[in-house]
């Protein structure tokens, strides 16, 4: 990537650097390992099913995931004759990660903010995305550069937040919901991930990261919850094997990702 000047914007009056997407998503969380990648993916796909033009950006620049989520971790970066970025597409999406930038999947990018929000700007405006009605961001965990950057950068229309139910997690989370409060980005609502287990073969639940962590929050902050996902065998292998559970997985998997789309669809 090459590094170039930022004239930045202000998240009062953020700059329009995807003006091809009538509508721009963040998912973000407080803390990594929460599953918001996950999260970001099925919601992508999701509103893409109710027939929308939907693009998924990996601003995960440390851990992209993206890309195995989706099941495209094999391509590479491709450029068409107008020397743009061309976006990987699987689901009815077009995906963009720093993932398919790299020569092998384990190569680390040992890169300052500076050089990896430079990287972000250029996924914005050199990917032939054509015409978008929504653009959805998956950050990277906290609370830091690239969050600001978006908010000063994109005319973000709000950002869904995922945590699990533990409490560190929740306290993670309450940081960046005071974060996006605090530049005006609006908050869509709160997705608690891994809520909960509920054992094959008996049935019986289990709250293995405990419980009652995401309605606190959302109490705490009037913000709304718009779904608990469980920790299932059927997401987790889905995953690892790059079939999005919101199209490949199981009747009741697919009915809280499609529940989770359609709130956010209905308020975007």
């Amino acid at each position: 990537m090459n590094k170039t000047k930022i004239p930045y914007g202000s998240t009062q009056k953020p700059n329009n650097r995807a003006p091809y997407a009538k509508k721009v998503i963040a998912i973000s969380s407080g803390k990594g390992g929460v599953g918001k990648s996950t999260v970001a993916a099925n919601l992508a796909v999701g509103l893409a099913q109710m027939g929308l033009r939907v693009g998924l950006l990996d601003a995960d620049i440390y851990g992209p995931s993206i890309p195995r989520l989706l099941g495209v971790e094999t391509e590479k970066l491709r450029w068409n004759d107008d020397n743009k970025m061309i976006p990987s597409e699987n689901f009815g999406i077009k995906v963009m990660s720093v993932g398919l930038t790299t020569p092998k999947s384990d190569t680390p990018l040992v890169w300052r903010s500076s050089v990896a929000v430079s990287a972000l700007m250029q996924f914005l405006e050199d990917v032939a995305w054509g015409e978008l009605d929504v653009l959805i961001i998956d950050m990277p965990p906290g609370t830091g550069d690239v969050q600001l950057t978006m908010a000063q950068e994109l005319p973000l229309c709000g950002v869904v937040l995922v945590t699990t139910p533990q409490m560190l997690s929740t306290d993670d989370v309450s940081r960046a919901i005071v974060m996006f409060q605090d530049i005006h980005v609006p908050i869509l609502g709160l997705v608690e991930n891994m809520s909960y287990f509920i054992a094959p073969d008996t049935k019986k639940r289990y709250d293995i990261f405990g419980s009652g962590g995401a309605q606190k929050l959302c109490s705490t902050y009037t913000i709304p919850l718009l779904g608990q996902i469980p920790l299932t065998n059927d997401i987790v292998n889905l995953s690892d094997q790059g079939k999005i559970a919101i199209a490949l997985g199981e009747v009741e998997t697919k009915k809280i990702y499609e529940s989770i789309a359609r709130k956010i669809r209905e308020v975007i």
